[in-house]
C-alpha cells in the first residue's frame, strides 16, 4: 500500500449522477456539496449528458488547474466513466457512494450509506495509490477500477443495468436466475503474461488455458456486484490482476453457486479456479464483457495492470 502526505483540498470538481442509486443520487450530491461549501470549499458540479461530454469536461478542469480533487458523487459506472478523465494524472478521486454497488468505495472503507461521513473523507485530503486495469480491445482503450466480467456474468451485469426491481444486490440475482436458462458455457482461450504461482492455481508465466467455461473475471479488486466475492485474492496495489474461472458447471451447479456468491462467500468448488498475471488475453466466440458494470463490448479483450495508475482518497 502506498500512503502519500495528507493533501489540502480547498477546490473540487464535482461529477454528479442524480439518477445513481434509483434516484438516491440526487439527495446523496446535495448532502456532500452542502458539506463542502460548508468547509469553503469551492464546488465544481460536472453534471454532463453523456459519457463523452464528462470526460471531456473532467479533463478541461484538471488542465486548467482547477481541482484539487475529482469527486464522484454516484456508483461504480460513475467512477469508471471518470476514470478516462484522472488516470495516471495524480489528481485525487474522492467518492462519495450514491450507486447500486459501490464495490470501490467499500473496498477503499470509504461510508457507503453516509454522504456527509464520505465527504468528510475527501476534506480530509489523506491519499492512496492504487492499480487500474486497462482493457485493450478493438475501439477506444476502457480503464476499469473494480472487476472486468465476461461471460454469463456480463450477461447478467447487462440485464441487471436494464432493471429496475428489485433494488440492491437482488437485482443481481434476479438477473442471473433470468440469464441461466439461456447460453451457457463457451469454449475459452485464457493467455496469461507475467503470471505468478503463489498458492493459487497457477500455471505460469507465459501460459494458455483452454477450457469450457461459464464465465471469466478479471479483479483488480474482490468484489463486483454490490458485494459478490469473485476474485477473493486480488489487492489494488500488487501490480497484478486476479483471474477467477468459473468451468463447466451444470446450471443446477450455478444456482447452487449464486448465493454463496451474493454472500460474498469465498468458493471452493473444483470448477471455480484462480489465476493471477500481469496482462490477460481472453478470447471466447460472441462472449460479452463488462467492466466496473459498463459495457465493453465483446471478446476477444487483453487486460493489463498499470500500477499506481489512480490516486483515490480514503479515510
Amino acid at each position: 500500500m502506498t500512503q502519500d502526505s495528507t493533501r489540502a483540498v480547498r477546490a473540487v470538481t464535482v461529477v454528479t449522477n442524480p439518477l445513481a442509486g434509483l434516484g438516491k443520487g440526487h439527495e446523496v450530491a446535495g448532502a456532500a456539496m452542502a458539506r463542502f461549501r460548508e468547509r469553503g470549499v469551492e464546488v465544481i458540479e460536472v453534471r454532463a449528458p453523456s459519457a463523452a461530454e464528462t470526460v471531456r469536461l473532467v479533463r478541461d478542469s484538471i488542465e486548467q488547474g482547477k481541482p484539487d480533487a475529482v469527486v464522484c458523487i454516484g456508483g461504480d459506472g460513475l467512477i469508471n466513466v471518470t476514470l478516462a478523465a484522472v488516470a495516471q494524472t495524480g489528481v485525487p478521486l474522492g467518492m462519495v457512494p450514491a450507486g447500486t454497488g459501490n464495490d470501490l468505495a467499500r473496498e477503499l472503507g470509504v461510508p457507503t450509506e453516509d454522504a456527509v461521513a464520505a465527504a468528510d473523507v475527501v476534506l480530509a485530503g489523506r491519499t492512496r495509490d492504487i492499480d487500474l486495469g486497462r482493457i485493450d480491445a478493438p475501439g477506444s482503450p476502457m480503464w476499469f477500477a473494480t472487476v472486468t466480467g465476461t461471460g454469463f456474468d456480463a450477461r447478467v451485469t447487462l440485464r441487471a443495468n436494464a432493471m429496475r426491481w428489485p433494488r440492491g444486490r437482488l437485482r443481481y440475482t434476479v438477473a442471473a436466475l433470468a440469464e441461466i436458462s439461456g447460453r451457457f458455457t463457451v469454449p475459452y482461450r485464457v493467455e496469461l503474461s507475467g503470471a505468478v504461482t503463489d498458492g493459487l492455481t497457477n500455471p505460469g508465466a507465459g501460459s494458455v488455458l483452454e477450457t469450457n467455461a461459464v464465465m471469466v473475471a478479471v479483479g483488480n479488486t474482490r468484489t463486483y456486484g454490490g458485494g459478490m466475492l469473485i476474485c477473493p485474492d486480488a489487492s489494488m496495489d500488487d501490480g497484478l490482476l486476479d483471474l477467477t474461472v468459473v468451468g463447466a458447471l451444470s446450471r443446477l451447479e450455478m444456482l447452487r453457486l449464486l448465493p454463496a456468491l451474493s454472500a460474498g462467500k469465498r468458493q471452493n468448488h473444483p470448477e471455480v479456479k484462480q489465476y493471477r498475471a500481469a496482462e490477460i488475453t481472453l478470447i471466447a466466440p460472441g462472449a460479452s464483457a463488462t467492466a466496473d458494470g459498463e459495457p465493453a463490448g465483446t471478446l476477444p479483450i487483453t487486460i493489463r495492470a498499470v500500477p499506481a495508475a489512480l490516486t483515490v482518497l480514503v479515510p
